[in-house]
């Protein structure tokens, strides 16, 4: 569905609260449509070495259409000049920060979240990273009546979508956006008409994706070399897999499985070079490294890398 094929709604009073790139077509979407009349969202922050100003994509967005914007940073104890917009409906999508009942129980038309998995599974702040570092071979976008319980409200739709076996976070997340977008525009106006269905989560399907941790970053070469494919691939395009070697930090952004098998080698040693890749051991085989960036360098193929490199890597272990 394209922006321009939407056609403006009658005007409603609402509150979108949302915070990354995830949640700019969600918004823009709303504002086409219906308008918005204001935006919460996360605090700016300084970040990087330099400690630069780092503003939410959203906030970006209703600036550039004079939408009021407010950051609290605790919502929980700075929601009055939320509520004193008085909003009928409020959605939220990837906002960043648990939405305190005072908050929920006040909209007309209560409070809606965009939530990037095929709820009760992956409920968190990860889904699309888990899903494809999980193996799961499809996905999708939940539409919710929001509770207190992180991602636990009652479903009111869903999408699916397909997890092809060189997706990567980043293009997965690219889809997902779309899809969020145009499920919540052809779902608000069931939810305006109280039509709108409430299906009960089954707690007993319940998982959970909770947000990446550092530990989960580093490769672990004792596990599959499926394991690993996966762990690569969730993790681009951020904030990668990762391994260690003569001290330093390189990070893996492709990777192929091999059908080789080298049982007389450690897991994590070098097994070969070949013409696009590094073979490294792992539990069950071969994990080929195609994409590598060295600490405070480039992104670069293998090759590029071994044609850098003056010693033997054969042989050679990466923790």
């Amino acid at each position: 569905m394209l922006l321009e094929d939407l056609h403006v709604e009658k005007k409603l009073n609402i509150v979108f609260m949302g915070t990354p790139l995830f949640a700019v077509p969600v918004l823009e979407g709303l504002i086409e449509k219906y308008g918005v009349r204001a935006v919460v969202t996360q605090p700016d922050k300084l970040v990087g070495r330099e400690q630069k100003l780092s503003i939410p994509p959203v906030k970006e967005v209703a600036k550039k259409h004079n939408i009021l914007v407010l950051q609290p940073l605790k919502l929980k104890e700075e929601y009055e000049e939320i509520l004193a917009l008085e909003p009928e409906l409020i959605i939220t999508c990837a906002y960043g920060q648990m939405v305190p009942d005072v908050i929920l129980n006040y909209p007309k038309y209560g409070c809606i979240n965009v939530h990037a998995s095929l709820l009760p599974k992956l409920r968190g702040g990860a889904p699309i990273h888990k899903a494809i570092i999980y193996g799961h071979h499809k996905t999708g976008i939940t539409i919710m009546h929001m509770s207190s319980k992180m991602d636990a409200g009652d479903i009111i739709t869903q999408s699916e979508v397909e997890i092809t076996n060189t997706e990567t976070a980043s293009s997965l997340h690219d889809k997902l956006k779309i899809v969020g977008r145009d499920l919540l525009l052809e779902t608000i106006p069931s939810i305006i008409d109280k039509t709108a269905p409430r299906i009960k989560q089954v707690e007993s399907e319940v998982t959970f994706a909770l947000a990446i941790r550092r530990e989960e970053e580093k490769i672990d070469f004792n596990k599959t070399k499926r394991e690993i494919y996966n762990q690569i691939r969730g993790l681009n395009s951020w904030p990668g897999a990762y391994f260690m070697f003569d001290n330093m930090i390189f990070k893996v952004w492709e990777s192929e499985i091999s059908n080789n098998y080298f049982p007389d080698l450690f897991n994590g040693q070098v097994s070969a070079v070949y013409e696009d890749g590094i073979g490294v051991k792992v539990y069950n085989g071969e994990i080929i490294l195609k994409v590598i960036q060295p600490e405070g360098k480039r992104k670069m193929t293998a090759k590029e890398f071994i044609n850098g490199y003056k010693e033997k890597l054969v042989g050679r272990i990466f923790l």
